[in-house]
């Protein structure tokens, strides 16, 4: 069965993880993409380990699970196009293909012309897609941007961590990752444009701007309300309870998002006088006595185990769960009746398994035919197969090392 992007192909000069993220999601949906690496080397987070991937004797490979989690599906031409002739390749890939991402610094690809104007002068269509910390103009263009520090100068630092306690980034790169997600929606987008117009165009995206985005009703808050949002821990600006408690034995997450579900909450928890209370009867009076309410629900909550409440809250229809490490979360029944690990053949570990793509398709699955690659696994196939070079022509470019793999 055909995939829904089966049709297109994507270079992808990124390394990372924004740019990488956004070239996986378009290989999970059927794009041929060819992620090309610095011979020798690769991408960056190769060598972010451990862990790395064991091969079938147990031993280390220099495959780390970093870059794993976003290289699926691609091929890997390790192309050394800080020389004439390797950028002479990328720019005739480039006229073979629908979309180009990459993550240099601003500008950072003009010297070996192979940024917007040198492909765009070769392939008129192309969609060219340039991730950055803080985009194509601006004072801060020429800074480069990590997804740590993106937290802390677009705000999400101020809201994450204990109140009063230190600001906390998130326990994964959210803004590398949301931005890949931005990404992939605006390739698709400038996609549909050029299929109608037939013009191709830069997509300038920057961590900072993504992060920004992202803040939703937090912006929204400051920006209506007027007030700057502080850090709450685990509680929610706009609804109260909604929160983890300790319970007799763990924690559990109350999760009530409106009057009804609190009513039923004191019902189930033995408080029924709390959901009559005109101080707690509607979101905004619970928001408004927050402290006071929660100050009330904190030892009844404790007075149960963490699986006692949660029987009990599920069947009267109140959200609720608990929070799972990473081996309960892959042990989960819900998780594995939907799929989310996806085991791959790989040359040298027999099998790799990775977290699955979240999208399904009735018509145009999502399918999993290519672990990530090795470095420079696939340079003779994509030359050949791309461009039509011959054997000879392979190992000449080879030999003078132009070329790896």
């Amino acid at each position: 069965m055909a995939q829904a992007l089966s049709h297109l192909r994507v270079l992808d000069l990124s390394r990372v993880l924004a740019g990488p993220w956004a070239g996986q999601l378009l290989a999970d949906l059927g794009a041929e993409v060819i992620k090309v690496e610095k011979p020798g080397e690769g991408d960056d987070t190769r060598a972010w380990g451990p862990p790395f991937l064991k091969d079938r004797d147990g031993a280390d490979t220099r495959e780390s699970a970093y870059y794993l989690a976003t290289n699926r599906g691609k091929r890997s031409l390790a192309i050394d196009f800080t020389r004439p002739e390797g950028q002479e390749l990328v720019r005739q890939l480039a006229a073979q293909c629908d979309v180009v991402i990459e993550n240099f610094k601003a500008g950072g690809l003009a010297k070996y012309g192979l940024d917007y104007p040198s492909l765009k002068a070769v392939k008129p269509d192309i969609i060219y897609c340039s991730i950055t910390g803080f985009g194509q103009d601006g004072p801060y263009a020429q800074r480069a941007g990590y997804d740590f520090l993106v937290q802390g100068m677009g705000g999400l630092m101020s809201l994450t961590g204990e109140a009063g306690g230190e600001p906390m980034k998130v326990g994964v790169a959210l803004t590398d990752i949301f931005t890949g997600m931005y990404a992939s929606v605006a390739i698709l987008a400038a996609l549909a444009h050029r299929d109608r117009t037939g013009q191709g165009q830069h997509v300038d995206l920057a961590l900072l701007d993504v992060q920004v985005a992202v803040l939703a009703n937090q912006a929204s808050n400051y920006l209506v309300g007027g007030i700057v949002p502080q850090r709450l821990g685990n509680s929610h600006p706009n609804i109260v309870p909604y929160q983890a408690f300790a319970t007799s034995d763990g924690h559990v997450i109350l999760a009530i998002g409106n009057d009804s579900q609190f009513q039923r909450f004191c019902t189930v928890a033995g408080c029924p006088a709390l959901a009559e209370d005109s101080r707690f009867a509607t979101n905004a009076g619970r928001v408004r006595e927050r402290e006071t309410l929660i100050a009330l629900l904190r030892p009844i909550l404790a007075s149960r185990p963490m699986a006692a409440w949660i029987e009990v809250l599920e069947v009267a229809g109140v959200p609720c769960g608990p929070i799972n490490n990473l081996a309960q979360v892959f042990d989960n029944p819900q998780v594995r009746h939907r799929g989310m690990v996806a085991g791959l053949d790989h040359p040298l570990a027999g099998r790799v398994d990775l977290v699955a793509n979240p999208i399904h398709f009735s018509e145009t699955p999502v399918t999993y035919d290519r672990a990530p690659p090795l470095l420079g696994a696939d340079s003779a196939g994509v030359l050949a197969d791309i461009l039509g070079l011959d054997p000879a022509a392979i190992a000449a470019l080879r030999a003078k090392g132009i070329v790896g793999g």
